[in-house]
């Protein structure tokens, strides 16, 4: 369900324009998850809002549009990011990620984490880069070589069908903090798995632009990643406000979401670099890139 600020910024961006100002309006994708809230939240609020060109979709839709060149701007997942990032300049200091627990990406199991090797693991999640890290994670910092398979976003039929599984977004939000206490799970968030095991943050998704984008309408881009920067900001500032009118639709409470906002690390600088540059080390062979992908940012 859209919010009434992302509908009034939808509604103020796409604004009467011509038909040939249409065609240099910059496609933008937008996620309608939690976690980019904050991200979009502000547009409505700066007063800086663009002639966008918005489309809505599923984090998988719109990294596929991007690549395809469907899109010209838009938040695109750290692996697809770096299985594309020939084609794509990220924009510094907007990102989704973590510093440390991330809450809404997680491994819940009936049993330790080191008597998984062998045993089913549940993917309930499409999510390239969690499951990714978490693959990561169980192999190389646990030392168990588990077997994974797809299945819904449901703890309940997860936990029927194997002893752990891997959930994100909403559902692992619901898992860890209602139904894993109640049913006596364990809950192993994976950012914090991998802030303790290399010290550094996660980045879950970037916001890039494409390169033949970013040759033709520079200083569009640039107003794109300024708007998304002051957007960030002024929702930060209001964070209450963002999670009482987004506990209005969710089934989280304010306080609960006040809380999920403020772990969330949306920046993008230097140990956030480092962070994707030690995932793309430590999976680029097995995953589809270069395990020394070059990271082009925005500006540098």
């Amino acid at each position: 369900m859209d919010t009434p600020e992302e509908n009034t910024a939808a509604q103020e961006a796409t604004g009467p324009a011509g038909a040939g100002h249409r065609r240099n309006r910059p496609r933008v994708g937008h996620i309608q998850f939690l976690n980019c809230l904050p991200l979009y939240w502000g547009l409505a609020r700066t007063g800086t809002l663009l002639d966008l060109e918005l489309t809505k979709d599923t984090p998988d839709k719109l990294n596929d549009q991007l690549v395809r060149g469907e899109l010209d701007i838009a938040p695109i997942s750290l692996v697809e990011y770096l299985r594309n990032a020939d084609q794509l300049v990220a924009f510094p200091d907007v990102a989704v990620g973590c510093d440390g627990d991330v809450m809404s990406c997680v491994i819940v199991s009936q049993v330790p984490l080191d008597q998984l090797d062998g045993q089913k693991v549940a993917l309930g999640s499409t999510s390239r880069t969690a499951v990714r890290l978490a693959q990561l994670l169980l192999s190389d910092a646990h030392h168990v070589t588990p077997e994974y398979f797809r299945c819904a976003p449901d703890l309940g039929l997860m936990m029927q069908e194997a002893p752990a599984g891997v959930l994100i977004g909403d559902a692992a939000l619901r898992a860890s903090l209602h139904d894993a206490p109640r049913l006596g799970l364990q809950v192993h968030d994976l950012g914090a798995m991998w802030k303790q095991w290399t010290g550094l943050p996660f980045v879950f998704a970037v916001w890039a632009a494409r390169k033949e984008y970013l040759a033709r309408e520079p200083e569009t881009v640039r107003q794109v990643h300024r708007a998304f920067l002051e957007s960030r900001d002024v929702s930060l500032e209001e964070v209450t406000k963002v999670a009482e009118q987004a506990a209005r639709w969710e089934s989280f409470d304010a306080a609960l979401l006040e809380q999920y906002f403020t772990t969330l690390d949306f920046r993008f600088g230097e140990r956030q670099l480092a962070g994707v540059k030690e995932f793309a080390r430590r999976t680029g062979p097995t995953t589809g890139y270069p395990a020394d992908v070059n990271v082009e940012i925005l500006g540098a």
